[in-house]
């Protein structure tokens, strides 16, 4: 098993500029891409909920894992509640392109939040297996997805081979697919335990990302957490902690699940 332990914002050139939205701070040109991740990560228009994530989901670090830049063409896949959409959007405001590839419901996210959001390009529209193309080929940096692709698993294994080539061909050869996800024990039946546990083994989904045409770039522990026993069902964990009241206090102890970062790149 391959485990390695690799451990606002607007940007004119030449200018500090104010921006009056969202508590949005002004960044220099000069800013990098790091401290534009902290300054993000920090951002006022985060939740204190969400904040609370962070310690758990290390994504200044995660970000910097993938090598994002503020000038990429960025696809996140299945944005969920846009936890962090919220640190991508300004990252990428002033000379990057955001896109998120999902279901009508999340324009109502961005419709509510347009300080943030509103500068986000047109939805993707993306509902495996009868939407996949993210489209046109050899024209994103970058595609990201988080702590979902078991739920492709769970539809068959050739909708998570299809979202895998989809994102393989619409990133330029260099590109990146980053991969964060819920991990398995490495002898459990693929299909199982993406039912039963939502998460699937790192081996797996290797292979699959290795058959589809990628280059296995980088894999790192920035997510991982050696107190989960990796035999539950993710959602039992802190946040959603959905089983019985008696076992949440076990749970919180333990916290967000064991995860996978995986870094690809389209030769």
């Amino acid at each position: 098993m391959f485990r390695l332990i690799c451990k606002s914002f607007v940007l004119l050139a030449g200018t500090l500029v104010l921006v009056a939205v969202a508590g949005v701070h002004p960044a220099a040109s000069s800013d990098s891409a790091t401290a534009l991740l902290q300054r993000a990560v920090n951002g006022d228009w985060r939740s204190a909920a969400h904040k609370a994530r962070d310690r758990y989901r290390h994504p200044v670090e995660t970000l910097q894992f993938f090598g994002l830049e503020p000038d990429m063409t960025v696809i996140e896949l299945d944005p969920g509640g846009g936890w962090y959409t919220e640190i991508l959007a300004p990252v990428l405001y002033a000379h990057g392109h955001l896109l998120e590839a999902s279901g009508p419901k999340f324009a109502d996210t961005i419709k509510a939040n347009p300080a943030v959001f509103g500068h986000i390009g047109p939805i993707i529209p993306f509902d495996p297996p009868k939407e996949v193309r993210l489209g046109a080929d050899n024209s994103a940096d970058m595609v990201l997805t988080f702590r979902n692709t078991h739920d492709w698993l769970i539809d068959s294994p050739d909708t998570m081979a299809a979202v895998f080539k989809s994102a393989f061909d619409v990133l330029k050869p260099g590109g990146v697919l980053g991969l964060v996800e819920h991990r398995a024990k490495p002898f459990m039946t693929p299909e199982d335990s993406a039912t039963a546990l939502h998460r699937i083994s790192e081996d797996y989904v290797i292979a699959v990302a290795l058959k589809t045409g990628f280059r296995l770039a980088g894999v790192s522990e920035i997510n991982a957490n050696p107190k989960d026993p990796e035999d539950v069902n993710v959602h039992r964990l802190p946040p959603n902690l959905v089983g019985p009241d008696d076992e949440h206090a076990k749970m919180l102890a333990i916290g967000e699940s064991d995860r996978m970062t995986l870094k690809f790149v389209k030769p």
